[in-house]
């Protein structure tokens, strides 16, 4: 069979890849050409282009990019067309993949979506055009299977979260700590900004200011894959802090606590039990337009997912060193350890027994045959 993937984050690379060996596994002819990045080249398949090259977040970044997105859209629709595959499968990057997958459905393709836009946060609207265009969709939280078969009567296939196959059986190395010259005391504080400059910027300042506040504990910076450690430091100012980079998942095994800026990183954590403090913050202008679109509780799938706050949450002005630091030193009690990491296992439990990479590609696998 032929499969054409589109991913369009580091997120999505990430189970790309793991898609992609288990699409190998179950179909020895598989013939895959891809958009994502090194981890999916590594798995197999052709790379059409990497995921930094079309990859924008925000209003205005998408706004400004506005144009080579256009050309991006064009680029993909003329490849899918040579290449002829038996299915197009696209992974969360709805922005760009449903404006795809309406095309390609027009064209005759079939349209599978793995991991599935966030709609019942923003756009709820979009479920209309995506029961129209989309063959099977496969969900990997909970909460999702209610939200499009009983709201909106979309059958789709709850897989578990694909992140449970990468981080529940993880431990701790002390090989990391040698390597790395850290401290073995349970002191390290692990500092996640985000993955994207912009949001790194708003961000990692506040996270350095908290420093000073714990002279007892250690702090490391977690790097995000391909921004150079160099450009981090021009935000220091005498502060004595490692950056280790593309090891935040060892980082964290290592960590007593963590402050972690929104995203897929929140349940990471919560996964490999480390007790966090969320933090967002973005422009004036962007987070007005988000508060109006998003309809959502809580911004941490933690949260989410446990329909609870289990982790505090710092959102803009509440984003600061004052909030920051009391929130910091709940996590880092033992008090806060012990609650945090009760609830963490509730979150395990809801999240499936493993195997969603495995469970989708049978899935595809089965309704192509």
């Amino acid at each position: 069979m032929k499969y054409y993937i589109i991913a369009g984050e580091a997120s999505g690379d990430l189970h790309g890849s793991k898609l992609i060996e288990a699409l190998i596994e179950k179909d020895d002819k598989a013939q895959i050409r891809f958009w994502g990045g090194d981890l999916m080249q590594k798995a197999g398949g052709v790379l059409v282009k990497h995921y930094k090259t079309h990859s924008f977040m925000g209003f205005w970044e998408v706004i400004t990019h506005l144009e080579t997105i256009l050309k991006n859209i064009k680029f993909c629709k003329k490849d899918i067309t040579l290449f002829q595959p038996d299915v197009i499968i696209y992974i969360d990057y709805p922005g760009f993949n449903l404006r795809i997958a309406k095309w390609a459905k027009q064209q005759g393709f079939k349209n599978h979506f793995y991991i599935s836009p966030q709609i019942w946060a923003w756009k709820e609207s979009r479920v209309y055009q995506m029961k129209k265009d989309l063959d099977a969709l496969y969900v990997i939280l909970p909460f999702e299977k209610d939200f499009f078969e009983k709201k909106h009567q979309f059958k789709v296939e709850f897989v578990g979260h694909p992140l449970l196959d990468s981080l529940t059986n993880r431990k701790k190395s002390t090989a990391f700590i040698k390597q790395n010259e850290l401290s073995n005391k349970n002191n390290l504080i692990a500092l996640l900004p985000g993955s994207r400059k912009q949001e790194i910027k708003k961000m990692l300042p506040i996270f350095l200011k908290v420093i000073v506040l714990f002279p007892r504990f250690e702090f490391v910076l977690a790097g995000a894959p391909g921004i150079d450690p160099e450009w981090y430091e021009r935000f220091f100012s005498g502060e004595n802090i490692k950056i280790i980079q593309n090891k935040t998942h060892d980082l964290l095994l290592n960590a007593r606590a963590a402050l972690v800026s929104s995203g897929t990183a929140t349940l990471e954590t919560g996964l490999l039990n480390v007790p966090q403090v969320v933090c967002y913050r973005s422009s004036f202008l962007t987070y007005q337009i988000a508060k109006w679109l998003v309809n959502l509780k809580y911004i941490s799938l933690v949260n989410l997912i446990l329909d609870r706050e289990v982790v505090k949450e710092l959102i803009q002005k509440e984003f600061n060193v004052i909030e920051l630091a009391k929130h910091l030193e709940y996590a880092l009690s033992e008090t806060g350890q012990i609650k945090i990491k009760e609830d963490y296992e509730k979150l395990r439990t809801l999240l499936g027994t493993g195997g969603a990479s495995k469970k989708t590609a049978q899935l595809i696998v089965e309704a192509l045959q």
